[in-house]
């Protein structure tokens, strides 16, 4: 049955798990219409550029999400501390502890990789450059914080990738919490 959706931003969430479940290629238009229950027609009123405007708009949702609840808060927390700990905790919580699949990671690893090139390498550097902003704050030199935030962002991605694999959520959290440790020595 079709489903009556108020505004553009209401189906943007429902696309998003239809490209995490079945990836660009995959998320053919009947799995489109099925994990958002709208018909074609009012699919494409909302998305008028079709699946690759509806890749967008879910790429530009999840970047805002980052930017309010990470990399902000690593940029302008007074404390340092604090916003690298609210990093920490809103990627726990976003990711599920480990049971939902990076999207931005399977776009940069996937055949769309070139097509949304700018977007996935926008969000991966902007969460570095506020990582390592936050690292200088609390002390760390400038290429130090920005090797560091690379291997915390790459840390966090991999161990994603492995809990997914493993379908173990737990392996997710004991990574976070090594990532933790690991920021504080």
């Amino acid at each position: 049955m079709a489903r009556v959706v108020a505004e553009r931003e209401d189906v943007i969430p429902l696309l998003a798990e239809v490209f995490r479940n079945y990836g660009y290629e995959g998320a053919s238009l009947s799995r489109i219409t099925e994990g958002t229950r709208l018909g074609k027609g009012s699919i494409y009123h909302f998305f008028p550029g079709g699946k690759e405007e509806m890749a967008a708009a879910v790429l530009q949702e999840i970047d805002q999400w980052f930017r309010l609840r990470v990399f902000e808060p690593l940029r302008e927390s007074a404390e340092a501390g604090r916003g690298i700990a609210a990093m920490f905790a809103e990627v726990e919580r976003y990711f599920l502890s480990g049971q939902r699949v990076c999207l931005v990671g399977v776009f940069a690893l996937g055949n769309e990789r070139d097509r949304f090139a700018e977007a996935v390498r926008g969000y991966f550097a902007e969460w570095i450059e506020a990582l390592a902003a936050a690292l200088v704050r609390s002390g760390r030199k400038g290429r130090e914080a920005t090797a560091l935030a690379e291997e915390v962002v790459g840390g966090i991605q991999g161990t994603l990738v492995l809990a997914r694999a493993f379908d173990r959520p737990a392996m997710f959290k004991a990574g976070m919490k090594r990532l933790r440790e690991r920021l504080e020595s």
